[in-house]
């Protein structure tokens, strides 16, 4: 069995290395964007633990997935809210697992679809294997090795907790 660290020991990991890079980067306000569902929740204990003074923003990627023919409809779409003014701004982008890179793909679309931003500084509580896309987080709790037909998933947003679910070969 794969062991996974607690999310709460997890967040405050990330948050410690996201304090520093940030520090080294001498990046002042970031604009920090939690993606639907698992970043948001993240996103919105690392806005705190951070004390960002900018709201913090959300991105529903659905509508942005390269897969989105495939896959279909998610039922649970929310709006996106990210402020008019992401031109020249850090962000710092929040997801819970980094699997294939499509999800940060479609994110990063949809930010640029808002405007051109001085940077992006990805955030992953998990990282790991199968990537599809060249993407990978500048800061991340864990790396961890799943099997092919194994998936990791974020449940919340109280309390944070991990499971690990078997996904069927089509």
């Amino acid at each position: 069995m794969t062991h996974i660290a607690e999310p709460d020991k997890l967040l405050e990991k990330l948050a410690t290395d996201l304090e520093n890079l940030l520090d080294q980067r001498a990046i002042k306000k970031p604009l920090m964007v939690g993606i639907h569902t698992g970043g948001a929740w993240l996103a919105e204990k690392l806005h705190k633990r951070l004390q960002l003074e900018d709201e913090l923003s959300t991105l529903d990627i659905s509508f942005y997935r390269d897969d989105f023919s495939r896959i279909g409809m998610n039922p649970q779409v929310k709006p996106s809210s990210v402020p008019p003014q992401v031109e020249d701004r850090h962000i710092i982008l929040v997801d819970d697992v980094l699997q294939t890179g499509r999800t940060i793909r479609a994110a990063m679309n949809e930010i640029f679809d808002y405007g051109r931003p001085a940077s992006i500084t990805l955030a992953c509580l998990i990282e790991r294997s199968g990537r599809e896309i060249p993407i990978q987080a500048d800061v991340v709790g864990q790396i961890l090795e799943l099997a092919s037909d194994e998936q990791v998933k974020l449940t919340g947003p109280e309390p944070l907790a991990w499971e690990i679910l078997k996904s069927e070969k089509h």
